[in-house]
């Protein structure tokens, strides 16, 4: 297979160096990967880059809380511990923002290659409506879900005072508002993702910023209440680390699933409802241009039918009244004697 050649960036010149010439890697892997067929090297690459931005995200996202946690602690020394009960105000917000700036930023670097998902049920959801396909989402699940619990060994031996990054119910929370607490927050983000990652449009680009905040929201309500899951990978990580499981384990698994269900029914909703046209609607009557009515936008992951080269139909051609002069409206033949000559335009997708 031949590649298009990159430029590096801090390469000014534009030319080759020497290590560009001379790196084995670069030859090894291109060996490697031109021998795979085209589709299992896109399985490839996926799984690589979900595995490798999952571990870098969890990894930052465990050690925030457990720095969170442990410098709660009065004693910070070695007896210091990461089981700090009950959670400060100060230690909830600190947690939120590290878990959903370290979102932001590894979702923002791996974007372009695999998607930057890193939860199980965001890739089922991607499956749901369409943007992957079930091959895909299958190996993206397993990609993750190891790389979760690597994240968790990672941290548990990088870090003193154990590995207490657990979900459970806290506040009184009882089982059936600890399911709907996870669904919903779950939905929210799912929802998000769906609207700013799987189609295409002017903030795309930007996308992994809305996503981190959407999850530090979420991590901002649940974590007192629920932990703040919204991924029964994270919740059980930990435990097989520790090798402590709690009996209400199950509801990290029913919240979230029901709530990327929920968030995938929402989003086929404003779909069918075409709701890019409705910030078009301009209620006003004295407009003079009329609106014309837009079919879905092109999508960079889920193709859509409508989607493709503009159509008469969406172009608006309003007739100009005249004012007895001769005017031509950029098809290089005059319309006549004209009153009042009204330039029109074409409204398109």
């Amino acid at each position: 297979m031949a590649y298009l050649p990159r430029t590096l960036t801090l390469n000014t010149d534009h030319t080759e160096t020497v290590l560009t010439r001379k790196d084995p890697l670069n030859r090894l892997f291109a060996k490697i990967f031109d021998s795979l067929p085209l589709s299992t090297r896109g399985h490839v690459f996926a799984v690589v880059g979900e595995f490798l931005g999952t571990i870098v995200f969890l990894t930052l996202a465990f050690a925030g809380v457990e720095t969170a946690s442990a410098s709660s602690n009065r004693n910070q020394d070695l007896g210091v511990s990461t089981a700090t009960k009950p959670h400060t105000p100060a230690q909830l917000l600190y947690t939120a923002l590290v878990v959903g700036f370290s979102l932001a930023v590894t979702a923002w670097t791996f974007f372009r290659t695999s998607g930057g998902l890193f939860n199980p049920v965001i890739s089922f959801g991607m499956a749901l409506i369409g943007a992957i396909t079930w091959v895909r989402c299958v190996l993206l699940i397993v990609a993750q879900s190891a790389a979760t619990i690597a994240a968790s060994y990672i941290v548990c031996a990088l870090f003193n005072g154990g590995l207490n990054v657990g979900t459970e119910l806290g506040g009184g929370t009882t089982i059936a508002q600890g399911i709907v607490i996870e669904m919903f927050l779950t939905a929210q983000l799912a929802f998000t993702i769906f609207v700013l990652a799987a189609e295409e449009h002017a903030g795309t680009n930007l996308a992994p910023i809305g996503i981190g905040l959407s999850l530090f929201v979420g991590e901002l309500i649940g974590v007192f209440w629920t932990g703040g899951s919204m991924n029964p990978i994270r919740s059980l990580a930990p435990c097989i680390v520790n090798r402590s499981f709690p009996k209400y384990l199950w509801i990290y698994f029913v919240g979230p699933i029901a709530g990327v269900v929920l968030a995938v029914l929402v989003y086929k909703l404003v779909v069918a409802l075409e709701y890019e046209i409705a910030k078009d609607q301009d209620p006003m009557p004295e407009l003079i241009l009329p609106i014309a009515g837009h079919g879905r936008k092109p999508s960079s992951i889920i193709p859509m039918a409508s989607a493709g080269p503009p159509t008469p139909e969406k172009q608006v051609q309003e007739p100009a009244k005249t004012d007895k002069k001769s005017v031509s409206f950029g098809n290089g033949q005059p319309s006549g004697d004209v009153e009042n000559p009204v330039l029109h335009e074409s409204y398109m997708d």
